[in-house]
């Protein structure tokens, strides 16, 4: 019957004019991620009323295409101009951008092709074999766990402050600050407007990263006359051959980086309403966490590239797994693909790949279909876009942020985000000169909102403050996040403090505890196997004297 449903979607999908608008949408979506201000959103909601006239494989196909190439287009300008072409390629420029600077631009480029084509290929394959049990999983989530899971989150603004904690904790704080500027959408009252209507609607999220990364970046780039007159090729740092195979070795070397992170995109993107912009950095953070030399992110380290677009681009796997099991759209994008099912008459719901079988394998195979079309089809792209860097700086500079503009007020048709993008330039500029990092500030952007509104519901439900510390999976990110905030510390004192041969048993041994509790067969049996690695790590360090010399090497290979 599988085989027969397969057959027939391939029948749907296997004519000439359905994959040419799978082309056409997979170049499309690219140049919608590579352009800063134009989100995969918007690419998808502009992509959707040309869909209306076609049949439904044919349609979500060219939406599906479209949504695979925007994931994989904001590499292009993360890397080369170190302003990310969408929020999913935020941490992207963290290592990619040093690294182009550098004068291995067409290595970063590769990694980043290869990256997303590897998350894609994952997710797609999880999408197809593991969509009903996975999707389970996010009907268990309640208001208590779902604001334990951003607590947990918010724990990476530790790591990501490199040296200086005080102001990445600050830069958070800013962000969070940021967040609450409007009206408060679970009891609608206005907060920090100061009797300004145009602050009651608070600051647009995609104009703020778009003022914090792009404009402050442009203001640095155009600041000394001289530099501003070359372009990036005539300083050495741009070439147009993307380097493949040098790309495909230094996969293979950390395909465990690739694996991990996008299983952290999946799991990402089961989550309603977390998204890339969260699962790029929570993978960043993670690989940078396992990491033998994790002092070497932020300068342009092969890791720092492959751990987030191998979740960015696994994350739509995950959210496609939801919306075809629960008819739950787990962002934006997926929302709209939402409206289009809609618009075929298609309800998706447990019974949607029981029903419309057809339907569904098309959009399963249309997702793979992509994916490969989007290593090819990037890297004739890159290279046209590698030209764009043969422009001189401060040219570019004025073409960039007149996109972004356009890009920021075409989301809501408001003059207030194009202030919203002029202040928060300044202000990242200003941050960037005083050493202050800006990946907390946004991380404190894209989770104080789902915080807020998460305990607004918990405290709706029940003022009882007990279930965020006795619910399983509330517990499980509590105590992740513990251990998770208390790393660096680990990190800082490792073969240093007796201390530190317990964090890892202890950790194992916390996390086996809500395991145990959410009941079932495999999540004990999960449990028992993590309790008996935490045994096992616990007796090899007394079988060694507790010497810290002999396990130094040792933490540091299970750590990575």
């Amino acid at each position: 019957m599988i085989i027969e449903n397969i057959l027939a979607a391939f029948v749907e999908l296997g004519n000439i004019k359905t994959i040419t608008l799978m082309m056409v949408g997979v170049a499309g979506g690219l140049i919608a991620g590579a352009i800063p201000g134009f989100t995969i959103a918007m690419a998808v909601v502009l992509t959707l009323p040309f869909t209306f006239g076609m049949p439904a494989p044919q349609g979500l196909a060219t939406m599906v295409s479209v949504l695979v190439g925007g994931l994989s287009g904001g590499l292009m300008a993360g890397i080369l101009t170190g302003i990310p072409g969408t929020p999913s390629s935020v941490a992207t420029t963290f290592d990619g951008f040093p690294m182009a600077r550098q004068g291995r631009p067409g290595l970063a480029l590769g990694i980043g092709v290869w990256s997303s084509f590897s998350g894609g290929m994952i997710s797609a394959v999880l999408l197809v074999t593991l969509a009903p049990q996975l999707a389970r999983i996010g009907l268990e989530f309640n208001p208590w766990d779902y604001f334990m899971l951003v607590m947990f989150a918010l724990t990476i603004t530790a790591s990501l402050s490199g040296r200086s904690l005080v102001k990445g904790l600050i830069a958070g704080a800013v962000g969070l600050l940021a967040r609450t500027v409007g009206e408060d959408e679970a009891v609608g009252m206005a907060r920090f407007n100061f009797g300004n209507d145009a602050l009651l609607q608070g600051f647009d999220f995609i104009a703020v990263l778009i003022g914090l990364f792009a404009f402050s970046q442009l203001l640095r780039d155009v600041r000394d006359p001289e530099a501003a007159k070359k372009s990036l090729t005539e300083k050495g740092t741009v070439h147009a051959k993307i380097e493949h195979l040098a790309a495909i070795r230094v996969l293979a070397k950390h395909w465990a980086v690739v694996v991990r992170s996008s299983l952290i995109g999946v799991f990402t993107g089961i989550l309603p309403g977390a998204g890339g912009s969260v699962a790029n950095i929570l993978a960043y953070d993670q690989a940078k966490k396992a990491s033998k030399t994790p002092e070497k992110f932020g300068t342009g380290t092969p890791e720092g590239i492959i751990a987030p677009e191998s979740s960015n681009n696994a994350v739509e796997g995950g959210a496609l797994i939801v919306l075809m099991a629960l008819g739950i759209p787990g962002d934006v994008t997926a929302a709209m693909m939402l409206g289009a099912l809609l618009i075929h008459d298609v309800v998706p719901s447990p019974t949607f790949i029981a029903e419309e079988p057809v339907l569904a394998y098309s959009i399963f195979i249309a997702f793979f279909v992509a994916t490969f079309m989007m290593l090819g089809l990037q890297s004739f792209m890159l290279r046209v876009f590698v030209l764009v860097t043969k422009i001189r700086m401060y040219m570019l500079a004025a073409v960039i942020l007149g996109f972004c503009g356009i890009g920021v007020f075409a989301i809501n048709n408001v003059e207030f985000d194009l202030w919203t993008l002029l202040w928060f330039g300044i202000l990242g500029f200003v941050m960037r000169q005083f050493g202050f990092p800006l990946a907390p500030m946004i991380l404190g952007v894209v989770l104080g909102n789902i915080a807020e509104l998460n305990l607004a519901r918990a405290m709706a439900i029940t003022t009882d403050i007990s279930p965020f510390f006795t619910r399983p999976w509330s517990l499980f990110f509590l105590i992740v996040a513990i251990f998770s905030a208390a790393y660096p510390l680990f990190q800082a004192h490792r073969a240093k403090r007796k201390w530190t041969l317990f964090y890892m048993p202890a950790a194992c041994f916390a996390v086996s505890v809500p395991l145990f509790m959410m009941g079932g067969i495999p999540r004990p049996i999960l449990a028992t196997v993590v309790v008996a690695l935490g045994a096992y790590e616990l007796w090899r360090r007394a079988r060694n004297g507790w010497q810290l010399a002999e396990t130094q090497g040792d933490e540091i290979v299970e750590d990575g």
